[in-house]
């Protein structure tokens, strides 16, 4: 089955912007059911439920394609495409009340990235692309900035939660940049920040010990808006490498200098 990547994307965008008001909903009317995954990785009853209510309807969208989906509903690999799935990311913001959270939807065509959707559930913005298209932040074209360089740049991140073995390095990026730079932010969603740094809102992004489900429809539309991604060493292992860099692509260079110098 071939496919065409527009139309395929703009249904993924009614389903993630339906399950973004079936999450809200459920949220007002049901207390929450949490469980733990690991240290300071939690999981709530409602990851799991708009988990198998988008893979249910990627189905009908794709019969054939396999799902790799953070909670793991299912685990099914398909030969040609896959989807990539994060039902909410920022799921410790979403427990305690706290906006940004998203759904974050990829689809994978022979391990190409094809297309992005993530849905920012608070401000009911949704960013978007299909490969060989633009990008879209409801409706409209968005593009990375042309900011020149890092001291002008804000620039995002995330802190680890779990992995804690290269903090000493990680702060040494924090402090340099927090001295040569607009400023860092901190949101607790990195589909979130790959989708403002594709937008505009920040100029760059970093961190690492994600997960492809995490990352890969954010990374995608970065590209898709003129920024560029690669993984701490400046190549294109940041879907399964645990550790990405996304930027616009003025900065691009001497960001990826910074980061691989005191990481590496």
């Amino acid at each position: 089955m071939d496919i065409k990547h527009k139309d395929i994307c703009l249904e993924v965008v009614k389903i993630a912007r339906s399950t973004g008001q079936f999450i809200l909903n459920e949220r007002k009317s049901n207390n929450l059911s949490i469980d733990t995954k690991g240290d300071n990785d939690f999981v709530t009853h409602l990851d799991k439920a708009s988990e198998k209510l988008i893979i249910e309807q990627l189905k009908n969208l794709i019969p054939e394609a396999g799902f790799i989906a953070e909670e793991a509903t299912t685990s099914i690999k398909g030969e040609k495409y896959n989807w990539i799935i994060d039902p909410i990311d920022g799921t410790t913001n979403f427990i305690h009340g706290l906006f940004p959270f998203a759904i974050s939807i990829a689809l994978q065509e022979e391990n190409e990235t094809v297309i992005g959707v993530i849905y920012e559930v608070g401000l009911d913005e949704c960013f978007y692309s299909w490969k060989n298209g633009d990008a879209y932040l409801n409706n409209e074209v968005i593009s990375t900035t042309n900011t020149p360089t890092i001291k002008e740049s804000l620039i995002a991140t995330g802190f680890p939660y779990s992995e804690f073995s290269r903090m000493e390095k990680f702060t040494e990026t924090l402090n340099y940049f927090m001295a040569n730079s607009h400023g860092l932010r901190r949101l607790g969603s990195a589909a979130t920040d790959l989708a403002y740094v594709a937008c505009g809102r920040f100029d760059a992004f970093y961190e690492y010990d994600l997960k492809p489900w995490d990352v890969a429809a954010g990374a995608f539309l970065v590209t898709q808006a003129g920024g560029r991604v690669c993984d701490f060493s400046g190549f294109d292992n940041y879907l399964f490498g645990k550790e990405i860099i996304a930027t616009n692509s003025p900065t691009h260079d001497d960001f990826k200098a910074v980061v691989k110098k005191i990481m590496q």
